[in-house]
């Protein structure tokens, strides 16, 4: 039976593709290339790793992110600054 996606307390959507805790301790120290509180972040880096495996699981266009993740652009920028580091 496939997860459902729900709205959490905090008015966040979570999608059967985000990210767990475990997963998220392993996946974090090879994706930050700064602090994740540094000034320049607008957008939690965790979020942006949810959008990418979204779109890689749905298999949908960047533009087709929903609106509660970060914006296309945003995503697409991190993921490109992540594979010329050739980390995965």
């Amino acid at each position: 039976m496939a997860k459902k996606i729900f709205k959490t307390g905090s008015g966040k959507t979570t999608y059967p593709s985000d990210v767990t805790d475990e997963e998220w301790a392993f996946c974090a120290p090879y994706l930050t290339l700064m602090k994740e509180d540094a000034p320049q972040r607008e957008h939690s880096l965790r979020r942006v790793f949810n959008a990418l495996r979204y779109v890689v699981r749905a298999g949908c266009p960047w533009h087709l992110i929903p609106n509660d993740f970060p914006p296309s652009s945003i995503v697409y920028q991190q993921t490109r600054a992540v594979d010329r580091r050739r980390l995965f």
